[in-house]
């Protein structure tokens, strides 16, 4: 079987490129975490506070209010998510801040993964594995 080649105009990173690319990419994980929670906790508000019957003009402005809110955090978390695209990055899990990066390794794509609270980029996995297949990264894993 032939090595397959990478995509033109598709970034891949070096582990060394990854880690360089982190204080970046950490910041923008961090508030992604941070609005993903507050975005779940608001949309739970605002089931708790919907009436069952008629709602007084008050509590629908109230409910107007929080949907509005809401909306903005949305129009955030989509500004955050064109960020890491930009960057090459590709947003896994909002919740935890688990990111992968595409990378070439002997001959194929693969993502490297980084989350959250690492120190660095030190994890590895298949494009359909995702992150329960996820392996250490050895000096010698061959990333191109």
């Amino acid at each position: 079987m032939a090595a397959r080649k990478p995509m033109p105009n598709k970034k891949y990173f070096t582990v060394q490129e990854a880690n360089s690319a982190l204080p970046l990419v950490r910041a923008i994980a961090r508030d992604v975490a941070e609005l993903a929670h507050d975005l779940r906790e608001r949309y739970q508000r605002l089931g708790r506070n919907r009436p069952g019957g008629a709602a007084s003009e008050a509590h629908q402005e109230e409910m107007q209010q929080m949907e509005a809110e809401l909306e903005g955090a949305h129009e955030r978390m989509r500004e955050y998510e064109a960020e890491l695209r930009q960057l090459g990055v590709d947003l896994k899990d909002p919740f935890t801040g688990l990111l992968d990066f595409p990378a070439w390794m002997e001959g194929r794509p693969v993502y490297l993964c980084w989350r959250l609270g690492e120190a660095e980029v030190g994890h590895w996995h298949e494009l359909e594995a995702g992150f329960a297949g996820r392996q250490k990264l050895t000096v010698d894993a061959g990333l191109a």
